[in-house]
């Protein structure tokens, strides 16, 4: 056996165990070892509370229990403030780990009665309907000695704070955005090494950020949340209050003039800080929850250096970052001399080119532009915003202030942003532009996981769309550690839809959208009160998800959906349907080939059957036989309605097939050889081409897998004529599109409204992606139990895939070797098991195997069907090409 060792300690679903918002922890822990067959029997723990303290206690358990995840916290209930030191010891039956480091856990402020600070705003009026200017909030304070030192803080808007000159913490967008009206996120952090004996100053700058900034296409509405920006921050000193917001502070304003989410941050270096006025001191609303945020902070993670500085057609200076990103851009600012005074510098954000030029018109009424001002003297050597974001790859700098006007690649940084959540999901395979597509994919996600998830990170919306989150939440919770950030959102979600009689969730979360009239209830979009709930517990495991979310799931589907006499959707409700699909017309983006009828019914009749699951798990066991007796009889409803004895249905596309076969509608096998022959017809028949909007691209692949066509969703999957997944990598995207067309093949933008180059609802594709071509899924909730199947196709002959799980990494490697030997490597992490199924096999012939290294050899036979030829004749819309797979 090889060294087994725990490698590291989690609290709940924190990245880290610093300022946590519960008494009583779950804890985690993962394990390091290629340890054969290893399993634990029972864990022993040492908590060390409050250490060094008066209070201090030490307290050993032995749990016998074979969970290593979410393991209840066996000790005394944690208090505000509280310290405690965890090592772990795993015991199995033939080896043990050593003990582990003591990992620390600090909890935060628990009870509203912890807080002594009040929430000041500026006495100067702001407007409601024009921008804000940030408001800068000051207070010196004395510091007799520099011990344990805490800031606990937060904002109506977005802020950035400053003691005696130096940045608190590395969060940016703090608080970030949450249904304000409902629940308000602080942040804690360690100030100790910022304090000095004696005089200290506390700076803290307020942008008018989600909270009283414009929200919403079409114009949107400013001041959603309130009409003034505020602060509320308490800093401690060994528990002890030092310094705290009251009508002591006052306030001004700085260099920036304006800093809006859509349109950018202007900056005159010429106004100086002036911090004259006073506050007034306002009552937090008292039904407002103020939290410590279960979602990681937003962060800058990654710096790119520009690839090229050109000038375009018409003269203007571009600079290329190579990469459609999410932040903003740094600007170097140390060549300036005193002779720059006054001069201006604009830097305008798009996301792609047209005839060389910067493609302006996705960005809708979003100005994306930040402007520098520069003085004589320069406070600072570079410059970045605090209170925007854009989405980018192209900014045009206009009035560069140097002799030829042409900026160089050391004068400008882009800093990625995105809330800062682990990276758990890797893949490829010996195709390098699916690894394109699959990077595409990842991009897209960060791009838009941006305190909330959104559709789009760059034009005038930006918003937490319900159905784009609803068919991508399976990707996203393989790709990276989403936990925290979408159990925060969907508490949001449901704090939301109870405001409104607990019926009705909104389209997006935080709710910006009552200037649209008011909510309708959407099949898909409304559905995610379930699905995203029942995904975070396929991957996390964590009951504790559904327990949170019940009562807005069954809200949502016993008095919310609105139905007819057969219990169906009533005909008479407005549906998106399969948003998107590339037949719609550009200004019509729902006018989709697939009966948007029957996408909600067949949605409405899975809801109920995970409903009835979701209900057995968290023991409801009425609510559970009456939900899978309604799942029955809307099952047999649907194929009375939809189904035809043949199995062809009433919708005939591909996304009403792939909606039949994976919510597994058909009433018999008939049904399902019917179903799963005309899909066959519908893809061969379009060349190969996707014809499914937001509800079907998740499912077209998985579907024809299903149906036993793997060969047909590789070839799916490697198309590169529009519309495809690899189109886009053929016009050089580095995200996923919102329309299959975004960009036509002449290199002109599509003339539709709807023109995201970052939206990630396409890249739905990759969970099909990991969990056929790399090969792992989850058996059991959680990945206690692993399920092993690569099914190689098409023309790639390698893939590999790694998920970090709650256990430690799972990988499984493949390669075909002379066409004629089937090779794959499989690690297994410490107290899990696998099923190895190998290709050729059905899962009931699969091998069980307990953790460690593990490779399998055999004898392959590719698929005789490969490469497929497409029907002909076909469609009048259908241009044949030659076939590059024919060989």
């Amino acid at each position: 056996m090889g060294n087994l060792s725990i490698t590291k300690i989690t609290f709940e679903h924190y990245p880290d165990g610093f300022g946590i918002g519960h008494s009583a922890p779950r804890l985690s822990w993962r394990f390091s070892s290629e340890a054969r067959d290893w399993k634990q029997i029972a864990v022993e723990l040492k908590i060390l509370i409050n250490p060094g303290a008066t209070s201090e206690s030490l307290n050993t358990f032995r749990i016998e229990t074979s969970d290593s995840a979410l393991v209840p916290w066996p000790a005394q209930p944690l208090r505000s403030r509280d310290i405690a030191e965890v090592s772990v010891r795993a015991i199995g039956e033939r080896l043990s780990t050593p003990w582990s480091a003591p990992t620390t856990v600090e909890v935060a402020l628990l009870n509203r009665s912890d807080w002594a600070a009040g929430l000041i705003e500026s006495a100067v009026p702001q407007s409601i309907d024009a921008t804000k200017r940030p408001v800068v909030f000051q207070k010196e304070f004395l510091v007799e000695s520099v011990e344990k030192s805490r800031l606990y803080i937060t904002a109506h808007g977005i802020y950035e704070a400053k003691i005696n000159g130096k940045k608190v913490g590395n969060h940016v967008l703090a608080p970030g955005w949450t249904s304000y009206n409902h629940r308000l996120n602080y942040q804690v952090h360690d100030v100790q090494s910022l304090l000095v004996k004696g005089t200290n100053t506390l700076v803290v700058e307020v942008g008018e950020g989600w909270y009283a900034g414009r929200l919403g296409f079409m114009g949107g509405v400013r001041s959603i949340y309130g009409e003034q920006v505020g602060l509320l921050a308490q800093l401690e000193v060994d528990g002890s209050v030092l310094c705290k917001t009251d009508a002591s502070w006052t306030c001004g304003t700085g260099s920036i003039l304006e800093s809006e989410i859509y349109d950018g941050e202007i900056v005159d270096y010429r106004e100086e800080l002036r911090t004259s006025h006073s506050v007034v001191v306002k009552d937090l609303d008292e039904n407002v929850i103020l939290a410590a945020p279960e979602i990681p902070p937003v962060r800058c993670i990654e710096d790119i250096s520009p690839v090229s500085i050109s000038k375009s057609p018409s003269g203007k200076v571009i600079v290329d970052f190579g990469q459609n990103l999410v932040g903003w851009v740094r600007v170097n600012l140390k060549s300036f001399g005193p002779d720059c005074a006054g001069k201006m510098i604009r830097l305008s954000h798009v996301e792609v080119l047209e005839n060389g030029e910067c493609g302006s018109r996705p960005l809708r009424l979003a100005k994306a532009q930040d402007s520098i001002t520069l003085s004589a003297q320069l406070p600072e050597e570079y410059w970045e915003p605090k209170f925007t974001f854009h989405g980018f790859r192209y900014v045009q700098v206009d009035g560069w202030p140097t002799e030829n006007a042409m900026p160089t690649t050391d004068d400008f940084t882009a800093r990625v942003i995105h809330t800062d959540m682990e990276q758990t999901g890797w893949f490829e395979c010996a195709d390098t532009m699916v690894n394109k597509l699959h990077s595409n994919v990842r991009w897209g996600m960060r791009g838009n996981f941006v305190s909330v998830p959104t559709d789009c990170p760059q034009r005038d919306e930006r918003m937490g769309w319900t159905g784009d989150l609803g068919v991508f939440a399976g990707t996203a919770n393989f790709l990276y550690d989403t936990h925290g950030m979408l159990g925060n959102w969907l508490a949001d979600l449901a704090a939301e839809q109870f405001e409104q009689d607990g019926v009705l969730p909104p389209p997006v979360v935080p709710d910006v959208m009552q200037f649209a009239g008011p909510r309708q209830p959407l099949a898909v979009w409304s559905d995610v009160t379930v699905t995203a709930p029942w995904d975070i517990y396929q991957n996390f495991g964590d009951i504790s998800i559904l327990q949170q979310q019940y009562e807005s799931m069954t809200a949502w589907i016993d008095r919310g959906l609105p139905r007819g006499p057969n219990r169906l959707w009533s005909k008479t409700a407005h549906q998106l349907g399969d948003w998107l699909d590339p037949s719609a017309p550009p200004q019509d983006p729902g006018k989709a080939l697939t009966d948007s009828q029957l996408v909600a019914n067949a949605y409405l009749v899975h809801l109920t059957g995970l409903l009835a699951k979701i209900s057995t798990i968290l023991g409801h066991q009425e609510q559970a036989a009456m939900y899978h007796r309604d799942f029955e009889e809307l099952r047999v409803t649907f194929q009375d309605e939809y189904i035809t004895p043949n199995g062809r249905l009433a919708s005939d596309s591909q996304t009403a097939y792939a909606l039949v076969i994976c919510f597994d509608l058909c009433a018999n096998e008939k049904h399902k050889e019917g179903c799963g022959d005309r899909l066959e017809f519908l893809v061969r028949s379009n060349g190969f081409k996707v014809a499914t909007g937001f509800v079907g691209t998740p499912l077209i692949c998985r579907a024809l897998s299903i149906s036993g066509r793997d060969f047909l969703a590789y070839r799916m999957i490697l198309e590169k004529k529009c519309p495809s997944w690899l189109y886009a990598v053929t016009m050089g995207s580095t995200t996923m599109w919102e329309r299959w067309d975004s960009m036509l093949p002449d290199g002109s933008l599509n003339p539709g409204d709807m023109l995201s180059f970052n939206h990630y609802a396409f890249g739905a594709i990759a969970q099909w992606l990991h969990e056929v071509v790399g090969g792992i899924s989850a058996q059991e909730p959680g990945w206690k139990k692993i399920l092993v199947r690569p099914v190689p196709g098409g023309i790639i002959t390698s893939a590999s895939i790694k998920h970090l799980s709650a256990y430690g990494m799972i990988e499984c490697h493949w390669t075909i070797e002379s066409g004629k030997t089937f090779n794959v490597e499989v690690f297994v992490p410490p107290n899990t098991t696998a099923i190895v199924v190998l290709p050729g096999q059905i899962e009931s012939q699969g091998v069980e195997v307990g953790s460690g290294r593990h490779e399998f050899c055999i004898e392959y036979n590719s698929d005789t069907r490969w490469p497929p030829k497409p029907i002909t004749p076909p469609p009048p819309f259908y241009h044949a090409e030659p076939d590059e797979f024919a060989g």
